[in-house]
């Protein structure tokens, strides 16, 4: 049964990470929110690739969290930044921030160059069997659009789809302008939606559930982040 238009159900809520963090740390999960971000991986309903968009702090606490519960039960996880935009994700992580999907865009670097293991802290981390393989976005793109809308982009999609069991795409926030969303949402089956706890109810949350209905693949439902 086709879902009724409107806000899409809220699948979990998690804390904002601490202050300080994202200067060169490891993020820690706390063991609560790891089992939180179960609900939506069962949500996939078999898709094995996911596009997590919203606010731009909010998606990569939920892109993160995601792909680390996925590798903590056994599957081969990667994540790939792909708001190239504003790049942050090594940033926040201790990364190396280039070379990264920028550079593999432009045939300025190999895929075995881009590939970094990501090693998470907190009481959760020592679930994780399968390390989870993290794609950097590399440096900033004044043309989002037109780099993500390269043959070379759909390419690396497809060369991700034999080598790995769930892809999570870390896209460019929701109304960020032109800056690439529908050409990463192109190469997603499903997409969840990270977002304020203000979006969790109201016309706020019809609104964002209509625009994420419009990207094209399934909508799973919204994850609030930093609700207490």
């Amino acid at each position: 049964m086709a879902r009724r238009r409107g806000k899409l159900p809220v699948l979990a809520a998690v804390a904002a990470p601490p202050e300080g963090d994202g200067d060169g740390h490891r993020w820690g999960i706390r063991k609560s929110d790891f089992a939180a971000l179960e609900r939506p991986l069962a949500e996939l309903d078999g898709a094995r690739d996911l596009l997590v968009t919203g606010g731009a702090a909010q998606q990569r606490v939920v892109a993160v969290g995601v792909a680390a519960v996925a590798a903590a039960r056994g599957r081969r996880t990667i994540l790939v930044e792909c708001d190239v935009r504003r790049p942050r994700l090594a940033a926040d992580l201790g990364l190396a921030a280039e070379p990264g999907l920028h550079e593999y865009l432009r045939w300025e670097a190999k895929p075995a160059e881009l590939l970094q293991p990501l090693v998470l802290a907190g009481a959760a981390a020592a679930e994780v069997e399968e390390p989870l393989v993290c794609v950097a976005a590399g440096r900033p793109a004044s043309d989002p659009a037109t780099l993500l809308g390269l043959g070379s982009f759909r390419h690396m999609a497809a060369k991700l789809r034999e080598a790995y069991e769930l892809r999570v795409l870390l896209g460019p926030p929701l109304g960020d302008g032109d800056a690439g969303l529908g050409a990463v949402a192109a190469e997603a089956e499903a997409v969840l939606l990270a977002l304020p706890p203000e979006y969790g109810s109201g016309r706020r949350a019809k609104t964002v559930g209509d625009v994420a209905r419009r990207l094209g693949p399934r909508p799973l439902g919204t994850v609030l982040v930093g609700a207490e």
